[in-house]
C-alpha cells in the first residue's frame, strides 16, 4: 500500500465501479477475490501479519500528505 499509494481494497472498489459503469454487476466480495486471487478472508489469514511500529509510522506519515 505504501509503495503504490493505494491499497488492494481501494483497487477492488475501483474495479467494481468500473464494471458497473460498463453495465456489469459485481459485488465487492467478488471484486476483492479478483484482485487478491482468493477470498479476502483467506488473504488476510495467509498474508496480513500485524503491522510493525515502522510500518505504522510510515502509514501515519503518508496519511498527513
Amino acid at each position: 500500500m505504501i509503495l503504490a499509494g493505494f491499497c488492494r481494497n481501494c483497487f477492488s472498489k475501483w474495479y467494481k465501479a468500473e464494471a458497473e459503469d460498463l453495465g456489469v454487476y459485481i459485488d465487492i466480495d467478488d471484486a476483492r477475490e479478483r484482485v487478491y486471487g482468493m477470498t479476502y478472508d483467506e488473504w488476510k489469514q495467509n498474508h496480513q501479519p500485524k503491522a510493525t511500529p515502522e510500518q505504522l509510522a510510515a502509514f501515519e506519515a503518508r496519511q498527513k500528505k
